[in-house]
């Protein structure tokens, strides 16, 4: 390694020499790091694991790199390839511009957009607004005109912004509602949605021929140097909120609505923008929780940033609306693109509304409000709503009824996000869409899930329902009543053994036999079997998947004798192994008793027979 001297500097080539680790691969991922992170506290996390010979950990961090998952780029914030830090979003960086300047030969006049969130962690020195600064400095270099957004913004703005101001690409540095620890990089394409193969693979690509930094992308200071820095924030959020009203069809009645509603932003990007959304709709502004309405990086008063945890974690906002004598909570996570809502109930006690039941709610609002308001020449055949196929099938069981187009997706809204922007090119209407872990996207002027939105539009449907002497819940009830009953669970089980997630995998695909699905679960029979991850699905004529094939994640989905659909599926973003089950009845179906029963006893049996938690050594989390 005597050669590198030069370039290293004694200090770290003596550091390197003197405490090698044996393991040629191990030993030049070292030398890149300390040779390009000009970090200190990260650069210092390398040295200080290099010196202890924890040679480990070392290849753990240095000798596997980030790839894109349902959300972007996402992982932990500290030193190492596979980590978020300033070095692997510069290479990220340079790996996009080097792909957006093959695909654009107009890069240079239309430009890039990037936002960020409000995480950060000191002990490597790393933070949303730092690493947007840095991305923004990568392209400026390179005489890119960037709009970086002067303060934090809510993670839709960015795929509205790039649609907006007709950039090329976005990136949104956010881990959504991730663990406190984690960071990521969220990449949008110029249709505003976020990009799905090839480009992922394209741009991993080109990220792993440029990884070494360029001269100029360390230097952050072209940020306020540079004249090409754009800062869209006013305009975006002004035009954001015009579009709004697009959606807002009982303003009159918002204006008068006697209810409240308590808002939380989980510490994070939400309080503003959810003020300003709700004055769009001629609303009187959410009560804020004031423990959790500012930016918090360490989330300290929530167990963990997910409102999709429940009551547990809406304990504040919870209290403070039987306080203020609010009957509803609208909920946005950390970086505002999901929501969750509870509901304060006859009985004194609050519902906390699933993803699969706000998006019945959400389904049925979007259509009625189209079919009130439609032109004379809108024709429902081309009305379309959308769902990743392991959410509920209430669309499916509308759209029958109701005579519009419903279609699945594999999980993720970047499949949403594509095929909203085909169907709209081709002349079709898309109203709604969602994913069950409480993702909504209602009319199309954001091709991702929106937590903004979705909050002013519960809440107009709240106060119209109001005024019928409604509640959200009576008419989830009513919406059941008329499509069929579908009562859904969904839960997870963590697994930080890549192994073992493979091997529960691999047993389902070879169950009794090799290449053989199992036929039953416990005493329930499976009429069919479709594997995303092999491209396989027994009910095609051709036993071929419609979904596109997803060979870099695991997806079963079975569909049973009784109507019920359960998927097993690894997560893109964390460790876990998650199932979703849906049990689909027709509308003359209605003991829901019964229902919830035979449901749950399939659960129990799907749990037992197919991921076999104890033996696997699986740690079970209920939602």
């Amino acid at each position: 390694m005597g050669d590198r001297r030069d370039v290293v500097g004694d200090v770290n080539s003596n550091l390197i020499i003197s405490h090698s680790t044996g393991d040629a691969q191990l030993d030049k991922a070292v030398w890149q790091w300390l040779t390009w992170d000009k970090n200190p506290k990260t650069r210092e996390q390398i040295e200080s694991l290099l010196r202890n010979g924890r040679n480990k950990e070392l290849r753990d961090r240095l000798c596997r790199r980030l790839t894109f998952g349902t959300a972007g780029l996402r992982s932990a914030m500290g030193a190492g390839f596979c980590r978020i830090n300033d070095l692997t979003v510069i290479q990220s960086t340079q790996g996009m511009y080097k792909y957006l300047e093959k695909c654009f030969s107009d890069f240079k006049q239309r430009g890039f957009v990037v936002g960020y969130d409000t995480r950060g962690q000191a002990t490597s020195s790393c933070s949303s607004p730092r690493l947007a600064k840095l991305t923004a400095a990568v392209l400026l270099s390179k005489g890119i005109p960037v709009y970086l957004f002067s303060r934090y913004v809510p993670t839709p703005f960015v795929p509205y912004a790039v649609q907006q101001l007709k950039a090329v690409a976005g990136v949104m540095i956010t881990a959504s509602h991730n663990r406190k620890e984690d960071n990521g990089y969220k990449v949008y394409w110029e249709n505003g949605a976020q990009i799905t193969s090839p480009h992922d693979k394209e741009i991993l690509k080109c990220i792993e021929e440029c990884v070494e930094p360029w001269d100029d992308s360390w230097n952050e200071n072209l940020v306020e140097s540079s004249p090409l820095t754009r800062d869209p924030l006013k305009q975006i959020c002004a035009s954001y909120m015009e579009d709004l009203k697009k959606i807002c069809y009982h303003r009159e009645l918002n204006t008068k609505t006697s209810l409240k509603f308590v808002h939380t932003s989980f510490h994070g990007v939400g309080h503003d923008y959810v003020q300003l959304a709700f004055r769009a709709f001629g609303f009187q502004p959410p009560i804020p929780v004031p423990e959790q309405k500012d930016p918090d990086p360490d989330f300290s008063t929530v167990r963990c940033p997910n409102p999709e945890e429940g009551e547990s974690v809406l304990e504040l906002s919870l209290r403070l609306a039987e306080k203020e004598g609010a009957k509803v909570v609208v909920a946005t996570d950390p970086d505002a693109d999901r929501l969750a809502v509870a509901e304060l109930q006859e009985n004194g006690r609050w519902k906390v509304f699933t993803g699969n039941e706000l998006a019945a709610l959400f389904g049925w609002w979007m259509f009625t409000s189209w079919k009130q308001n439609r032109t004379k020449d809108a024709d429902v055949k081309d009305v379309y709503m959308l769902a990743t196929t392991v959410s509920s099938k209430i669309l499916k069981a509308i759209a029958h009824k109701e005579g519009f187009h419903f279609e699945d997706t594999l999980p993720g809204f970047k499949w949403i996000g594509s095929r909203v922007k085909d169907l709209q090119d081709s002349g079709k209407e898309v109203l709604f869409a969602f994913e069950e872990s409480i993702g909504f996207m209602c009319g199309t002027s954001v091709l991702d899930k929106d937590g903004v939105s979705a909050a002013v539009v519960i809440a107009e449907m709240a106060a119209y329902l109001d005024t019928r002497n409604q509640t959200l819940a009576h008419q989830l009830t009513e919406i059941y009543k008329t499509y069929g009953y579908h009562i859904s669970r969904t839960s997870y089980f963590l697994c930080y053994d890549p192994t073992t997630i493979k091997r529960i995998f691999e047993r389902l695909r070879n169950f009794s036999s090799p290449n053989s699905y199992p036929a039953s679960c416990g005493a329930y029979s499976i009429l069919d079997v479709r594997d995303v991850t092999t491209g396989y699905d027994s009910s095609r004529p051709n036993k071929k998947s419609v979904l596109p094939v997803s060979k870099n994640s695991q997806m079963i989905t079975f569909t049973f004798q009784n109507g019920c659909v359960a998927t097993l599926r690894t997560s893109g973003t964390e460790p876990k192994i998650k199932y979703y089950a849906e049990m689909c009845a027709p509308p003359e179906q209605s003991d829901t008793a019964f229902l919830e029963e035979d449901l749950q006893k399939l659960i129990d049996a799907l749990i037992e027979d197919f991921l076999e938690p104890s033996k696997n050594g699986l740690i079970w989390r209920s939602l």
